[in-house]
């Protein structure tokens, strides 16, 4: 397969996957059977599954991959193209290791590995993945060790209508009433698993982009940025929808937005959905991670439940779920996080419960979500900083008389606001996140500590 480029390695390797361009050969097709033979000799396992998303790049990337897994005498059930919740759920499901080919939002031109260990276990910086970036980085198929007897086959494998019989077994489809959904697939994923979901409720489905086109040529599978959710306001306006729910390229991620068009945060939908797992498991532990708003620990407490504040990201999220016990998590990124799936992330169930909610309130979501939105938010401001460590450290010092802590970069406690500064996992960029009681205080909140970070970036 030619010889390694050791460079390209520690570019495309992030904190939580792999991701790279494809069109400057940062991934190529050797690059991925590399990362197949990594991910095999991590796992040890005897099969594994393996996914991908609809971009150009994404089948060729899947064999080259595969062929890896199978010159390791691994056996691969091939999926094909599906959401990454699908594959999480069928590595659950089989107990054994799963991959996915996805680049998720970013655009046409990137694409990337998203790995879990059996039983959908997160691999991610700690737990695997700097182990498959040095096989993958270092393989030399000349080598004695690297001779294996017997090669693996692949089976191709039909796994949505179990994925579909599993999420319609979690939340009772008879328990959603005759709503109407606009939905938003992006051309990423989600339509997949959305057509064939809506025969089975009485909710009526509405859609836009549904049709999965790795190019992506509406807008892109990026939902987080209002912009790219216009199309969906709009289709919700027009046809009187009760909820919008707009996904991400690999369809694991899911914003909504209410009936008048207004987006929901990923706290309000976390704080929302919260609730009425505690409805069902009085007492029960749930996980939000540390820029949430402070309303979703304050609605888990009110309704009995103990919320437990983590890390960002989807690897730290679900260790901490499998090591308390607890029945949900969510973050402000749009991933949901459910016991029930194995630990695993899915937008199609975080979709299936907000409906059910929104039946049982017999509400309008805009009259639903106000309780759980007391404060204001600033979302994530970014600043390219040269040095992140320093910037961090100058406002640590700047706010030296509050209470900070150092999860995940420097949290300042300032009574009835706080922030977050942290560095980006995939960019130089530093990331900060505000609440405050109102706009105006959230304003001057920000200000002040842009005033710090902005010097720095200069």
């Amino acid at each position: 397969m030619g010889s390694p480029r050791p460079d390209r390695y520690d570019r495309i390797f992030k904190a939580y996957d792999v991701r790279g361009r494809v069109d400057t050969g940062d991934l190529d097709e050797e690059t991925a059977y590399r990362i197949g033979v990594g991910f095999a000799r991590l796992t040890g396992a005897k099969a594994l599954a393996l996914g991908r998303d609809a971009r150009p790049s994404s089948e060729g990337l899947a064999d080259a991959f595969c062929e890896g897994v199978l010159s390791q005498g691994c056996h691969v059930f091939h999926l094909g193209p599906v959401p990454t919740e699908v594959v999480y759920f069928f590595s659950g499901a089989e107990q054994i290791p799963g991959a996915v080919v996805t680049a998720s939002h970013n655009p046409a031109a990137y694409n990337g590995f998203k790995f879990c260990n059996s039983g959908a276990a997160p691999i991610g910086t700690g737990t695997g993945l700097e182990q498959i970036r040095e096989i993958a980085r270092t393989w030399d198929e000349l080598s004695p060790e690297s001779s294996v007897l017997t090669r693996g086959f692949a089976i191709l494998h039909d796994s949505l209508p179990r994925y579909l019989a599993h999420v319609l077994g979690l939340v009772d489809p008879d328990g959603i009433g005759r709503l109407q959904v606009a939905l938003d697939g992006g051309n990423g994923m989600a339509g997949i698993v959305l057509k064939p979901l809506f025969e089975h409720l009485a909710a009526s489905p509405v859609g836009l982009y549904l049709e999965p086109d790795g190019t992506f040529p509406n807008h892109p599978a990026d939902p987080l940025n209002p912009d790219n959710l216009a199309d969906l306001v709009d289709l919700v306006r027009r046809q009187g929808a009760d909820l919008g729910a707009a996904f991400d390229g690999d369809g694991d991620r899911v914003v909504f937005v209410d009936e008048q068009g207004i987006p929901l945060s990923g706290s309000t939908a976390t704080a929302i959905i919260s609730g009425w797992f505690l409805a069902r498991n009085p007492g029960a532990s749930i996980v939000h991670n540390l820029i949430c708003s402070r309303s979703v620990g304050e609605t888990i407490r009110s309704r009995g439940g103990v919320p437990i504040r983590t890390r960002v990201g989807h690897s730290f999220i679900k260790e901490v779920m499998a090591g308390t016990g607890a029945v949900f998590g969510g973050e402000h990124s749009g991933h949901y996080y459910f016991a029930d799936n194995f630990g695993a992330d899915s937008a199609t169930l975080a979709l299936l419960v907000l409906l059910t909610v929104l039946t049982e309130s017999g509400v309008p979501l805009s009259d639903l979500r106000h309780p759980y939105e007391p404060y204001a938010m600033s979302g994530e401001i970014n600043t390219e900083v040269e040095d992140i460590g320093t910037a961090i450290e100058q406002v640590a010092t700047a706010f030296a008389g509050f209470p900070q802590d150092r999860l995940d970069g420097l949290t300042v406690d300032l009574g009835d606001r706080w922030f977050n500064v942290r560095p980006s996992n995939t960019e130089p960029l530093l990331r900060l996140n505000a609440e405050a009681p109102d706009q105006e205080a959230l304003e001057a909140l920000v200000g002040s500590v842009r005033e710090i970070i902005e010097p720095a970036s200069r």
